[in-house]
């Protein structure tokens, strides 16, 4: 409820931005598209207040997800079995050598912000809700004093009307005197109700327009965009931008179904219609009642309505068909707009768009290694530009780097001249740290080693924020996401990479394809060294992200050269708890004795 509640806020930061573009938008295009198509438009806004509640895909389907990944880059994940794992795998014996200290954030303070937020919203809901339900029951009581109508001149003319508008469901029709204004309601059974001085004041011109009007709000289904505006009013109770967004497309209601009127009108009646309107304006209200339409409304709003009546020409084809491109130019354009903004926090899930030929991907299935985790293993063979995964769907899944993304961290100092391949000694400055291998100095190795987190963000400091997201962008580490002011920007916040993205990462650092100076590449390869000989050599860094005390995220990358060959690997893995990167490390081990 807490987590929900952070992101909802921000999704309605995102919302509100991609509404302002929306009515600026609508705003220049009033001219090229009909009345109605500018009110159908609105229910783009409707279908993107929906997104943030787009449900996370439960566990039991992430398996869907790998299939869907698989067939969205034409690839078949033909997964190959690999055999279970042997205690007497014959690997490097590195487990000994590394180092996984980890220290843990918590999630209390946003926890506490993200509650009192839900029971903020929760709290305005529930008042909106009290509302509706106190008008439905004095409508409902207002309706069942209404009587069937019994004039018969109004009844034949509303006969003639149903005829005119081809509409053969007999819609009841009654007179009621507590109504000032006459409304239709109802979405599965509608019933019109016209107010008793309407009637006695019976004039068949104007009483035609008014009973043609009210039967268009029933032909074009606007009972059900209703009952969607008040139900979004509800949900968005505290967004003013979204309920004056709301009021503009109930107007905007108005204006389509009075061109309704307008088109199955002669031209000579237009301004009898917009005369009914004005004759009638100091004797409708605005109706008070949720999920009814009517012809009132504010005399602002009639205004414009009497202006949009005044100017109306019949449409042409072409105007038509050029409103409905543009209005599909309008959807694609939101559509893709709004998909690019709001998915990772709609559905919690962000993934890197991998860009790769299927034919170079061979899907493995290491799902007994993985018992107990979700997570994935990704390996790189570089002579044969070929790789294997396993989980595709956590391959490409974003994730905090945790301590893998020291390794960048200290290539960043050394090409700032923070620190040197030949001088990197940074000085403790006693403060007391849980580890006691982190409360003394340290060098690039030993902090590597050690995982020493002060030794790193020693190195932040002395840069700019400007400096650190430039480089972040340089290399192109992840979702490239910052949060300048946090030094361990890494451990599980805004920074975030994919498991793709780091065997991406370190067959780039291993061949410099970034520019940087060789011995500061050397110098950085050789603090991750963890098993050399002459004919072979292993390198790699874990990660452990930690909230409240329990191990959520595990990472192990690397690489291992041979004499004619380097392959580049990442192992990730995640749980509400035991998730640590000497795991990650652990289940490497096994994998890389028999892939």
């Amino acid at each position: 409820m807490a987590d929900f509640a952070i992101r909802f806020l921000i999704c309605n930061i995102f919302i509100s931005i991609i509404t302002i573009a929306f009515l600026i938008i609508k705003k220049l295009l009033t001219n090229c598209l009909t009345s109605r198509m500018q009110f159908n438009l609105w229910f783009l806004l409707l279908f993107l207040l929906t997104v943030p509640f787009i449900p996370t895909r439960p566990a039991g389907l992430r398996h869907i997800g790998t299939l869907l990944y698989a067939w969205k880059n034409n690839a078949v994940p033909d997964a190959v079995k690999i055999a279970e794992p042997s205690s007497n795998a014959n690997t490097y014996d590195i487990m000994g050598q590394m180092n996984d200290f980890a220290l843990s954030v918590s999630s209390k303070i946003p926890s506490v912000v993200g509650l009192i937020l839900f029971g903020i919203w929760i709290a305005g809901i529930i008042a909106m809700i009290l509302s509706l339900i106190k008008s439905a029951i004095c409508m409902h009581a207002l309706k069942k004093s209404a009587l069937p109508l019994q004039n018969k001149s109004v009844r034949k003319l509303y006969n003639e009307c149903l005829d005119k508008l081809h509409i053969r469901r007999k819609i009841p029709i009654y007179s009621t005197a507590f109504f000032k204004s006459p409304i239709i309601t109802g979405l599965f059974g509608p019933c019109i109700y016209l107010p008793i001085h309407l009637i006695s004041d019976f004039n068949t011109t104007d009483m035609k327009y008014i009973l043609l009007h009210e039967l268009q709000h029933y032909k074009h289904k606007d009972a059900a965009a209703g009952y969607l505006m008040n139900i979004a009013s509800v949900v968005y109770w505290f967004n003013p931008l979204i309920r004056a967004a709301l009021k503009r497309m109930h107007d905007d209601r108005e204006t389509a179904c009075d061109i309704s009127v307008l088109m199955i009108l002669h031209e000579n009646e237009y301004v009898n219609y917009g005369n009914t309107l004005i004759n009638f304006a100091e004797k409708i209200s605005f109706a008070p009642f949720p999920f009814i339409t009517g012809i009132s409304s504010g005399m602002r709003q009639l205004k414009k309505r009497i202006a949009g009546i005044s100017s109306y020409k019949n449409p042409s084809v072409f105007f038509r068909l050029k409103g409905l491109a543009v209005c599909a130019a309008i959807t694609a354009s939101f559509i893709f707009g709004a998909a690019q903004m709001l998915p990772a926090y709609a559905a919690e899930q962000l993934h890197y768009n991998w860009n790769i030929s299927p034919e170079k991907i061979k899907t493995v299935d290491l799902s007994a290694y993985f018992s107990g985790y979700d997570g994935s293993f990704v390996l790189y063979d570089s002579n044969n530009d070929t790789w294997q995964v396993y989980n595709m769907e956590y391959a490409t899944l974003r994730t905090p780097p945790e301590s893998t993304y020291k390794i960048y961290d200290a290539l960043l100092g050394l090409e700032k001249g923070i620190i040197t391949p030949a001088n990197s000694y940074m000085a403790w400055d006693n403060s007391v740290y849980p580890f006691k291998e982190w409360n003394t100095d340290h060098d690039l190795y030993s902090a590597m080693q050690f995982s020493v987190n002060w030794y790193f963000e020693e190195i932040d400091k002395q840069l700019d924020a400007a400096a650190i997201q430039n480089y972040v962008r340089k290399i192109r580490f992840g979702n490239e996401d910052i949060n300048p002011g946090i030094y361990n920007y890494w451990l599980q916040s805004t920074l975030k990479i994919s498991p793709v993205e780091q065997v991406r990462l370190l067959e780039e650092l291993h061949n410099n394809k970034f520019g940087f100076k060789p011995e500061n590449v050397n110098a950085v390869k050789d603090s991750i060294c963890l098993f050399s000989s002459e004919n072979e050599s292993f390198y790699g860094k874990t990660g452990t992200g930690r909230i409240d005390g329990q191990n959520v995220n595990g990472w192990f990358v690397g690489f291992m050269e041979t004499n004619d060959n380097t392959y580049f690997f990442a192992t990730n893995i995640q749980n509400n708890s035991g998730a640590t990167g000497s795991k990650a490390a652990e289940i490497t081990k096994s994998v890389l004795s028999i892939v």
